[in-house]
């Protein structure tokens, strides 16, 4: 029994710690995913002018989301960067508008944001949730 926990440990401290590297907070569905909703929440209010973001649920959704993160194991510093990195706002971005195109919206018409908007707050989705109608 010793033997085998022997081999198990000096296997484990074996495993190059890149191997160990906690993976990028983008590839953690749980986080990514909410993270997004708040961003598109944040841009559909930003773009029109008859719905609100929902501040405190939005803020206690990336409350509950950093509590997670730091519960898989990521510090405060790797979220930090994270949020702050310059290549990630990019890329959410990007994801964004892909998103936001494919559902109609054109940033030449307010309009667009308003009615998907709506759409997303009957749905009570994810994005939905965190706006309100005025």
């Amino acid at each position: 029994m010793h033997a085998l926990i022997a081999v198990g440990l000096s296997i484990f401290v074996a495993v190059p710690a890149a191997a160990l590297a906690k993976q990028s907070l983008r590839d953690v569905k749980e986080i990514e995913d909410p993270l997004f909703a708040v961003a598109i929440a944040k841009e559909v209010a930003d773009h029109c002018d008859d719905i609100s973001p929902r501040y405190l649920k939005g803020l206690g959704e990336l409350r509950r989301l950093k509590a997670r993160a730091n519960s898989l194991g990521y510090s405060d510093a790797d979220i930090r960067a994270y949020i702050e990195s310059d290549a990630e706002k990019a890329r959410m971005r990007a994801k964004g508008e892909t998103l936001l195109a494919q559902s109609g919206v054109d940033y030449g018409q307010p309009e667009t944001f308003c009615a998907y908007g709506r759409a997303e707050i009957e749905k009570n989705s994810a994005i939905g949730v965190l706006l309100r109608a005025k």
